[in-house]
């Protein structure tokens, strides 16, 4: 059997009960390690509390060399344990046909994940549209595909969750032309890099998916004893130093219900105006 394990979002603890006595009968664990990071555990941590070894798998493992972490899985019990839920990543859903074609069951055991506790920001989920995810600009690469879907989801009223970009184990690519394998130090995007660049996008699209006025709430280490939230301005974020990963960007949509914003002034330096650029987003929208 196949389990694959939601571990939730901050602490070794945060894994489920039934996760847990799974992880102890296995005859393997792996801990997906490439997609996101426990904020307050790590693979030692881990191996304490579950009193079995962990083996990390990182991007060419789980998506190269599944045979390996699939290996004698019709008679094992083997674990693969995911930060957030499950199916927080399109790589396990792959993984899990190619269980299948090898006639592995296959159990999911769920957990929280962004996708569900970025509501603890005050913003409703079902007012939530199409998740997009926001990569690191390289001087020659800079994706904006990322816009049409902002667009769309702010011109029904829906309100956009933006994924921000880690990288673990990259491999430096001068040395890789020298014929060696170094590996990057991890990178993890922050808000402020965040909004430098989806205010750059909009300078080159300028078709008004967003403006620099655009209200927005910087989520920082969500589910974490270090949890914080902040409303403000995309140009405002664009400098703002949200401290230590990991981090998201909720862009609002244009409709905000009257109790979602009385949550987020919360967490507003100068609620009038942010209130004020709430107003004032629905009116450019109205224009549009």
């Amino acid at each position: 059997m196949l389990y694959l394990i939601g571990l939730g979002l901050s602490h070794e603890k945060d894994i489920t009960v039934r996760g847990l006595e799974t992880v102890k009968k296995c005859k393997r664990v792996y801990l997906e390690a490439y997609t996101s990071i426990l904020m307050a555990a790590d693979k030692s941590s881990l191996e304490s509390f579950y009193g079995r070894e962990v083996i990390l798998a990182d991007r060419e493992l789980v998506e190269s060399g599944s045979d390996t972490i699939l290996e004698n899985a019709q008679e094992d019990d083997v674990a693969f344990l995911v930060v957030g839920d499950v199916f927080g990543a399109t790589t396990h859903t792959d993984l899990v046909i190619r269980a299948r074609e090898l006639n592995i069951k296959v159990e999911a055991i769920h957990n929280a994940s962004v996708m569900n506790a970025v509501g603890a920001c005050g913003l409703q989920l079902y007012t939530f549209g199409q998740t997009v995810s926001i990569v690191f600009f390289t001087e020659n690469w800079r994706p904006d595909s990322f816009y049409d879907k902002v667009m769309e989801n702010r011109r029904i009223g829906l309100h956009t969750l933006l994924l921000l970009d880690i990288k673990v184990k990259e491999p430096n690519i001068n040395e890789l032309m020298k014929g060696r394998v170094v590996y990057e130090p991890p990178r993890y995007m922050s808000v402020a890099t965040c909004c430098q660049q989806l205010l750059e996008i909009e300078e080159k699209r300028q078709e008004g998916a967003y403006t620099p006025a655009t209200p927005c709430v910087a989520v920082s280490r969500l589910g974490s004893p270090t949890q914080t939230f902040k409303a403000a301005t995309l140009k405002e974020l664009a400098e703002y130093d949200a401290g230590e990963p990991l981090h998201s960007v909720v862009m609002l949509g244009r409709q905000v219900h009257e109790l979602e914003l009385d949550y987020l002034l919360e967490f507003a330096d100068d609620k009038d105006a942010f209130k004020e650029a709430v107003t004032q987003d629905q009116k450019f929208f109205a224009k549009n």
